[in-house]
């Protein structure tokens, strides 16, 4: 694009291994301001196809809003969702997760209801209908993902899963006093 030459200091505050799309979303950032930058002005789809060169999920961070991504990550379909009034807590712990330990346990399968329906249905209801695929083998590997999960439901969560492939695992709250739980340390976050 001849912006010409680019230094990037990096201050690193989400952890590595956790599932938080922590390095997909500082690449998807650096793309983003280097267009805003330099002025580039470029059409969402080629910032997409631009982020979508350097991983699988780092194209969902040209939008930054909730999509149901496909393909590799960078086919992206808009879904609403309302989580106004609830409250997020995020619980990592010690232990990470490889990418190659994550997918190495995955089991490729087409649901009986497609993901779209089960995100369509109240938060209240996700805990039954919407599963993380990597959880079975990840949590017999690391149970101390499994009790991070365990606790933030037993504090109240009205949805708790693990944030991607691990190790990160967050709880929706509909209260801020059950979110700031005790029982671990999570980092708390209104929605």
């Amino acid at each position: 694009y001849g912006a010409g030459d680019v230094s990037v200091a990096l201050d690193k505050r989400i952890p590595f291994g956790a599932g938080l799309g922590g390095g997909s979303s500082d690449a998807t950032a650096v793309i983003l301001a280097l267009d805003e930058l330099f002025g580039l002005k470029l059409p969402e789809r080629e910032l997409i196809d631009c982020a979508a060169a350097l991983g699988s999920d780092t194209a969902f961070f040209v939008r930054n809003t909730p999509q149901l991504c496909t393909g590799r990550g960078e086919v992206m379909t808009p879904v609403k969702l309302d989580l106004q009034g609830l409250w997020i807590a995020v619980v990592k712990p010690d232990c990470g997760v490889s990418t190659r330990e994550a997918y190495a346990g995955i089991r490729p399968g087409v649901p009986a209801v497609p993901l779209a329906e089960r995100i369509a249905r109240p938060v209240t209801e996700w805990q039954t209908f919407l599963k993380n695929d990597f959880e079975p083998h990840i949590f017999a590997a690391h149970p101390e993902i499994a009790a991070a999960k365990a606790a933030l439901l037993d504090a109240g969560a009205v949805y708790a899963a693990m944030s991607g492939s691990g190790s990160a695992v967050f709880g929706l709250f509909d209260d801020e006093e059950k979110a700031r739980s005790r029982s671990f340390t999570p980092f708390v976050f209104p929605l």
